[in-house]
């Protein structure tokens, strides 16, 4: 059964870190290009960041660059989004996702075809 789960979610003062985990099973995490994700109440699920199955970063947005940072350890099979410096506009429910390796890294969602449940970032003091 193909599973791919997020973890590390939770609450956090402004300023703050937080590392996001992403696990998969059921299906080889090596030949995935991973995703990530948010959706702010009221908005649009937008593309953070994401790594390449070679492991190479190929994008992260705007607001996150310097703060943000993806790596992943096909050996778990996990990716891990680390981030630092949170602002209180961080504050989403993250979602990992998986696309083949061919198609590269994407901010589309439509090439994406395992996703996770999503894990809650609240950003407050």
């Amino acid at each position: 059964q193909v599973q791919f789960v997020e973890s590390g979610g939770g609450l956090v003062q402004p300023g703050g870190s937080l590392r996001l985990s992403c696990s998969a099973s059921g299906f080889t995490l090596d030949y995935f290009n991973v995703g990530w994700f948010r959706q702010a109440p009221g908005k649009e699920r937008e593309g953070v960041s994401c790594i390449s199955n070679t492991g190479r970063t190929s994008y992260q947005t705007d607001s996150v660059k310097g703060r943000f940072t993806l790596s992943r350890d096909n050996a778990k099979k996990t990716v891990y989004l680390q981030m630092n410096s949170l602002e209180p506009e961080d504050t989403a429910v993250y979602y990992c996702a998986a696309s083949p390796g061919v198609y590269g890294c994407s901010r589309s969602r439509g090439v994406y075809n395992y996703w996770g449940q999503g894990t809650q970032v609240t950003v407050s003091s």
